[in-house]
């Protein structure tokens, strides 16, 4: 988001090319360990700026939403989360209550079906490659933001560019690799028992090179019954195999245990928002995920104007999940997912024409079974779960420039997949077994406008598409083998992006986004009956989604020895709606709130220091469909210092400062008279500091 430093790196970059080849020309030949340094580090450099500028051109090619965010961002400032990391992008909804570092994520109203479980409604990628599964789920997905380069957010059809058609969008998290970072040690430690580290190391060799990230994680949690521990290993290795075809292998293990304080009712939170559900202690519910994770990526440059991407991934994860224990039902979920993916990708320039063609095939099959529990400990089967779910995106896209300041960008998403469910109850022996093919066609029309070279207006119109998950289908409020219908829709949007000069040695940049979409048979959950604290999938006939997003960021210079201010404002405004429902009318969906503003000043100093201010502003929300319970708003305050240099960093971050009680997330009820909302509190007062060092 610093703009304008990142425009003088880019410079001095551009300047220190040419000096340093000219230095590697003119040295004497008895300094090789100097010239092989130079080398690698021309390398990396000229490496990083290729992978920016292709995401900064893609960013550029998109009519609609989408943000770019660096890790050089994160690094000062306490990121343990994807909330964290995704704190200022527009349109983005987070909060963490329950889980020590899960994050509940909502993408222009996206996942409200489902909260703070299975993640529903957005694509996750790892360079391009499927984390999310099959189904559309993601359910186990642990991702570092720490371990990722960039991070490309495209919000909803934007993401068509990926293959994506869902109401969230997309995220591409691009990990860095042994040409384009230093090797680093990272340390940081904070309130909570919270201690966080990594190490990160890296060697190139000629036409190969490798980089591994080792990283834990421990947390004691500001609630009971909160302790978690997380180790993960992220390693990739590269094989330049000519000028024009490099092979990369990516390696991840993830180890989660951590235990779930749960949801508390309105009267327990008054008593003490802290402590944990009095059920969860005694039921020693817990969220414990190992999952490891192997890619390949191969990317040809075919010719001077055409590239050809082929890669995959398979996963695998085990889950061990107990989650409800009362006097009438218990539930402990046991299972092991698979899920391989592969892509293909071909751009090719043409002319005026830019053209993109793509696949995504994946398949994700899910085996284990529920089971009863007393205390944690796994009892006997009562249902045996074999759930399959695979899924086939074809897609092609054209940017246009038609005129000299206009492109038209269309194209569209061929999608085809199928759901089968197979619930075998133990005792009875029925089997339930819904099964689906759902298959679409998602057409996209935008326009580009470039007002001036560094900024332009957008437009696009673009249909939206959805089939309901594994997870949805075994939850059906049927409970038969009939199937839920896939969720569908037409959104428009319109919107600017840009960076301007402000004065002699200042500038500003933003993004601002208005959209409208129009969705039918949105996938929602309504209250079970017949188990208390669960709910069951339902589509609700028609609903609206609208917002503004936007994004301001500035850098002014104050004067000598290169002091500058530098603010950053991130805003989201919500209308989600029912849509003349026979029961809710045109109430507001809960979840979310109407609108939330995120942002920071901060002083900056040419040695390195910096300090600033932070703050939250969130509006009421609606915890049922009813509309009967509101979660008031709350605003906090917070701050943040440290020094930066070349080759370490050290910050210093405090959140909520007044200590302000407030709600991050709640479950969701149909009507908060007859079952009433369960709520998760916020962070407290916290502290953090880190250290970064890179040798």
């Amino acid at each position: 988001m610093r703009l304008p430093a990142r425009k003088l790196l880019a410079t001095s970059m551009g300047l220190y090319l040419p000096m340093a080849a000219s230095a590697v020309e003119g040295q004497p030949a008895g300094e090789e360990n100097l010239l092989a340094a130079i080398k690698v580090e021309v390398e990396q450099m000229k490496t990083a700026e290729t992978t920016r500028a292709k995401l900064e051109r893609e960013h550029a090619l998109t009519p609609g939403g989408v943000t770019l965010v660096e890790a050089e961002d994160l690094r000062e400032r306490s990121v343990v989360s994807l909330g964290d990391m995704l704190r200022y992008v527009p349109g983005m909804w987070t909060a963490t209550g329950s889980t020590g570092d899960g994050t509940f994520i909502s993408s222009r109203g996206s996942n409200l079906d489902a909260v703070a479980y299975d993640g529903n409604g957005m694509k996750l990628m790892i360079d391009g490659l499927p984390v999310t599964a099959a189904d559309g789920n993601n359910h186990n997905s642990f991702i570092d933001p720490l371990a990722a380069r960039y991070a490309v957010v495209a919000r909803g059809a934007n993401a068509m560019t990926y293959g994506a058609s869902t109401l969230g969008g997309a995220i591409n998290f691009i990990t860095p690799t042994a040409r384009t970072t230093p090797n680093e040690v990272y340390l940081s430690a904070g309130s909570h028992g919270t201690v966080q580290n990594s190490v990160t190391g890296g060697a190139v060799a000629g036409d190969f090179d490798g980089l591994v990230t080792v990283e834990q994680r421990s947390y004691d949690g500001f609630r009971g019954h909160q302790e978690q521990q997380r180790s993960g290993v992220y390693a990739n290795t590269g094989w330049q195999i000519s000028d024009r075809i490099e092979n990369r292998l990516y390696l991840t293990y993830v180890d989660n245990d951590q235990e779930l304080p749960g949801s508390l009712s309105q009267a327990q939170f008054d008593e003490d928002p802290y402590q944990a559900n009095p059920n969860n202690i005694p039921g020693n519910f817990l969220y414990n995920v190992e999952k490891w994770r192997v890619a390949n990526r191969t990317e040809w440059a075919l010719s001077d104007t055409s590239d050809l991407v082929v890669g995959f991934s398979f996963e695998d994860q085990s889950l061990y999940h107990p989650i409800v224990e009362n006097p009438f039902f218990s539930l402990l979920i046991d299972n092991d997912q698979t899920t391989f993916g592969t892509t293909v990708r071909y751009d090719k320039k043409l002319g005026n024409h830019d053209l993109l063609l793509g696949l995504n095939y994946g398949e994700t099959r899910v085996k284990g079974g529920n089971y009863q529990h007393s205390g944690g400990v796994r009892g006997a089967l009562s249902t045996k779960v074999d759930n399959k779910a695979d899924n086939l995106e074809i897609f092609a896209m054209d940017h246009w420039h038609f005129a000299e300041r206009w492109t038209l960008v269309y194209g569209a998403q061929a999608v085809t997949g199928t759901r089968e469910v197979s619930n075998t109850d133990v005792a009875s022996g029925v089997e339930r077994n819904p099964k689906e093919d759902y298959d679409a066609i998602n057409p996209r029309v935008g326009v580009i406008y470039q007002l001036a070279d560094r900024s332009e207006l957008f437009a696009n119109v673009s249909k939206l598409y959805e089939a309901p998950t594994l997870y949805q289908l075994e939850d059906d409020v049927q409970a038969n083998n009939e199937t839920l219908d896939p969720m569908q829709g037409v959104v428009g949007e319109v919107g600017t992006r840009g960076s301007a000069p402000f004065g002699q040695a200042s500038q500003w940049n933003w993004e601002v986004s208005v959209y409208y979409a129009q969705i039918e048979d949105e996938i929602l959950s309504i209250d079970d009956p017949n188990a208390s604290g669960t709910s069951l999938s339902t589509n609700i006939e028609n609903t609206i989604h609208a917002g503004v997003e936007a994004l301001l960021g500035a850098s002014f210079a104050l004067g000598s020895n290169a002091q500058r201010i530098e603010p950053v404002v991130s805003l989201t405004w919500n209308d989600f709606t029912f849509d003349n429902d026979p029961i809710y009318g045109d109430n507001q969906l809960p979840v979310a709130p109407e609108f939330f503003i995120k942002g920071e000043v901060i002083y900056r100093h040419g040695n390195g220091f910096f300090a600033g201010p932070t703050f939250d502003i969130v509006d009421d929300r609606f915890g049922d469909f009813a509309n009967n319970k509101d979660i008031e708003g709350y605003e906090l305050v917070g701050a943040r210092a440290g020094v930066a240099r070349d080759n370490w960093e050290i910050y210093l971050e405090g959140r909520n400062l007044t200590d302000e009680v407030y709600v991050a997330n709640v479950s969701v009820s149909d009507d908060e008279t007859v079952n009433p909302v369960s709520i998760q509190p916020g962070e407290p007062r916290s502290v953090y500091a880190g250290v970064r060092f890179d040798f």
